[in-house]
């Protein structure tokens, strides 16, 4: 147990009904759930969320549900009858937050939806997170990860010359969980002050076009379609990992001008490439990538890795390696931050990533991964159901 296990937490007293599946949503709620959110999952009997099934790597569970689903409770109902719907109801009349990540109209479909619920609960924050948002021509389209890296841009950017990637997470679906936690918390804020709650609109495609930073302008401003540079920066060089003697990548930036004349001199020991015009300034050595880059790859193989880190760390320059997942899991760092917790679970103790938020009074929690639909009578219970209607909704397979 964490020594900060019964401290107080920033969401402490928040009940959020999350009517999720897969990732984008669960991540969203897991977020609020570390911060002390009573996050209530919603999950079918006997089958629960999609993602239990997608692989049983963590000692027969799912990795993306260990991954996901920390601190929250589960309540398996059949939303799709009568009894479900008015159970699901009854939660979401004593609940802060109410969240969906299903497509665009299936709540509405199965009276689930914001104003149904708003009338009842107005000071209820009901959240949707979708592909491509709750209007527009896409509205009704299907999303995965993928596909909106494809859609929003990524993918076209991503990769070498000659062959695109994706991004190796799934970007897409996290960033849009990232800013469904964030409009959760500052509706809550908000309603703090004016007593209202709201809808809000989460897209994935959203999410990702926000992200395009700096391309959209060379667009708008210089009509260029970014290219793909495999492991490089689009606009600024050196920047990026370069194999080394030995095999290993060295992986570096050099952003400004002062970066630059302390690397050529003091790194690679090239000082002639200061006085090559084609390469004076960061939007110079942009147009004369190709020679520059020939170069630095060469020069790069002359010594292994380890004496170019001890170099640039001299230099006071950024740098770093590139570390598998096992390097990773072992890194300095990640042990003395603590980024490696451990949670209860349906088969003991499993290791998880710590959450990124560190925030001095409010210290996050690694409670417990739920099995599926362990929470429901105890939910029952709190919601005024007693012994014969809780048979009752067994008997009738609502639970």
């Amino acid at each position: 147990m964490d020594q900060n296990q019964n401290q107080r937490r920033a969401l402490d007293g928040i009940r959020i009904v999350a009517f999720e599946q897969v990732l984008s949503g669960p991540f969203a709620t897991e977020l609020l759930a570390d911060m002390g959110a009573e996050v209530i999952k919603v999950e079918r009997p006997g089958v629960g969320d999609v993602i239990r099934h997608w692989d049983s790597v963590v000692r027969g569970l799912s990795s993306g549900y260990v991954w996901l689903n920390r601190n929250k409770r589960s309540l398996t109902i059949d939303v799709k009858k009568e009894s479900g719907k008015e159970i699901l109801c009854r939660l979401a009349e004593k609940a802060d937050v109410f969240f969906e990540n299903y497509a665009p109209g299936v709540v509405e479909r199965l009276g689930l939806g914001y104003g149904r619920f708003k009338e009842v609960n107005p000071r209820l924050i009901y959240c949707s997170l979708s592909g491509y948002g709750q209007d527009g021509p896409y509205r009704s389209v299907k999303a995965y990860d993928l596909l909106i890296q494809g859609e929003a841009g990524i993918i076209a950017t991503t990769g070498y010359p000659d062959r695109p990637a994706k991004a190796g997470i799934p970007i897409a679906d996290i960033a849009a969980g990232m800013y469904a936690a964030l409009g959760i918390s500052l509706a809550l804020f908000q309603r703090a002050q004016t007593g209202q709650g709201q809808f809000i609109d989460i897209s994935m495609f959203d999410s990702i076009l926000s992200w395009l930073g700096y391309f959209p302008h060379h667009y708008w401003h210089a009509g260029e379609e970014a290219e793909r540079v495999g492991m490089r920066h689009h606009y600024v060089t050196p920047y990026g990992p370069y194999l080394a003697r030995n095999g290993e990548y060295v992986n570096l930036a050099v952003a400004s001008a002062r970066d630059w004349e302390v690397f050529c001199r003091e790194v690679i020991e090239h000082p002639e490439l200061l006085e090559d015009p084609r390469f004076s300034t960061v939007e110079a050595r942009r147009k004369n990538r190709a020679v520059l880059e020939e170069t630095f790859e060469k020069i790069f193989l002359e010594r292994d890795h380890t004496e170019w880190l001890e170099r640039l760390k001299t230099a006071e320059l950024p740098y770093g390696e590139v570390r598998g997942i096992g390097k990773v899991l072992a890194h300095p760092q990640a042990l003395a931050r603590r980024m490696i917790r451990e949670a209860d679970s349906p088969v003991g103790r499993v290791p998880v990533i710590a959450t990124a938020l560190r925030m001095s009074e409010s210290p996050a929690r690694y409670d417990r991964i739920p099995a599926l639909g362990e929470d429901t009578e105890a939910i029952l219970r709190e919601l005024g159901y007693d012994n014969d209607a809780i048979e009752t909704f067994r008997r009738e397979k609502v639970i």
